[in-house]
């Protein structure tokens, strides 16, 4: 990545506080937030004698795995927090150090501004990345636990939530379903639903994930109620 795209990340960083008042102000009726991608079913309900039509997003199911402390962990730890999440191995010869530098930019940038996004990653390898392995791997590369979870545990389990909850092999369809190993990173918003996925060794992608962390940051400031200028 360029000095630019880093540039760049670290400015989107700083929007959320200045675009809250920005758009609290002038209404967040023009705000394009990031789509919803997976529906689980589609309800019907009736109201004074009309037909509505409602969408149940899918959902990423909670979950409980080992992270890189030895805790024990799970989603539901994240409650109302914006999830960035990637699926890798300590072992990975190629792409995953990259993609390991780049999410601790995506963590640096987000951390001096904000306690709501949280970062989370999968080991797709997780029989030989023991806790104490990936602990390794996180001091490494600087990653601040607090923030930041390296993950394993059962792989069946850590499979299932690649294919049925993230949808990895949809986001990425050369991915071989047997080894889960892709280049994008995942959003989640605050209520879990799947809100976009990135090329992580591609600059234009993380741009835009910046951006859409940004957003989601909004949408979680909408549902406040508003106090600005006796609101």
């Amino acid at each position: 990545m360029s000095k630019k795209s880093f540039l760049a990340i670290g400015l989107a960083a700083l929007l959320p506080l200045a675009s809250y008042f920005l758009v609290d102000y002038f209404g967040t009726r023009a705000v394009n937030l990031p789509k919803r991608y997976f529906y689980d079913s589609v309800t019907t309900r009736t109201e004074y004698g009309k037909t509505f039509q409602d969408t149940i997003w899918h959902k990423v199911r909670n979950f409980t795995l080992t992270n890189q402390l030895g805790k024990q962990v799970s989603l539901s730890d994240l409650d109302g927090k914006i999830i960035v999440a990637d699926f890798f191995f300590t072992s990975c010869p190629s792409i995953c150090p990259a993609l390991t530098r780049n999410m601790k930019r995506l963590q640096d940038a987000f951390n001096k501004t904000d306690t709501v996004v949280r970062f989370l990653s999968f080991s797709v390898d997780p029989v030989r990345d023991s806790a104490e392995r990936l602990n390794r791997y996180a001091q490494k590369y600087g990653i601040n636990s607090d923030t930041w979870w390296l993950l394993t545990g059962d792989k069946d389990e850590i499979y299932d939530l690649a294919k049925k909850e993230f949808k990895a092999n949809i986001a990425d369809t050369e991915v071989d379903t047997n080894f889960i190993h892709t280049e994008h990173f995942f959003i989640l918003d605050k209520e879990r639903v799947v809100r976009g996925w990135y090329k992580g060794l591609d600059s234009l992608h993380l741009n835009q994930l910046a951006d859409d962390v940004v957003l989601l940051m909004l949408e979680k400031d909408k549902k406040k109620k508003r106090r600005l200028f006796g609101k």
